[in-house]
């Protein structure tokens, strides 16, 4: 199955080098191209494609701000995941937590990113799981007291997000408790339901906000 791909960054050359790189490979088609953030809406609402890179920092509307756009308006949005030049940059951050499902660097080297590409169209593992933990450890808004859903996970459900956090796969995570992937996946899913988030990296988000992480 083709992943079909949109580009979004305010420098040509950079969308050239990310085209060329994955046009290399059967499974992955870039359909289109976008220079602002405006622009990277209007042409995902119109191409729907699977997965979306998007820089950070755009003109007119930045990333953090189009990928906002895209989650609300779309009913299936495509996956994003935001390209930047530092891994620790307070952008990458507010992007995450917008609902981006990873984050890329823009020196990654190819194969980098074609992994990181079908890994968030296919997967069920977090993209990158050291990084987006570093990320979320340092800037993590503290909170006066735990959210709800925190007290209505299960002991299990809690087990889970932690081996999410940790970018365990839904088969790593049943070999880990002993129960089937296809347990695990209903696990998931109710870990996504009660801390209201899309997927995994936005559930690791949440759970670090919330001070769940801490001890662990």
């Amino acid at each position: 199955m083709t992943v079909r791909i949109v580009l979004a960054d305010d420098e040509r050359m950079v969308r050239t080098a990310l085209r060329v790189i994955l046009a290399a490979e059967p499974d992955l088609e870039v359909v289109g191209e976008a220079a602002t953030g405006a622009e990277a809406v209007s042409v995902v609402r119109e191409l729907k494609p699977d997965v979306v890179l998007m820089d950070v920092r755009m003109p007119e509307v930045d990333g953090i701000r189009a990928t906002e756009q895209i989650l609300a308006t779309l009913p299936d949005p495509p996956r994003i995941v935001v390209v930047t030049t530092f891994e620790n940059d307070s952008y990458v951050y507010e992007a995450l937590r917008a609902g981006a499902s990873g984050f890329l660097l823009k020196r990654a080297h190819a194969d980098s990113l074609v992994q990181a590409v079908r890994l968030v169209a296919h997967s069920d593992s977090l993209l990158f799981p050291a990084a987006v933990r570093a990320l979320a450890a340092e800037h993590a808004r503290a909170r006066p007291a735990p959210p709800p859903w925190v007290a209505k996970l299960t002991g299990r459900e809690s087990e889970v997000l932690r081996h999410m956090a940790a970018g365990l796969t839904n088969a790593e995570i049943a070999g880990r408790l002993g129960v089937g992937p296809a347990t695990v996946k209903t696990h998931v899913a109710a870990v996504l339901a009660k801390t209201g988030t899309r997927d995994r990296t936005q559930a690791v988000i949440a759970a670090y906000e919330a001070g769940f992480m801490n001890g662990t």
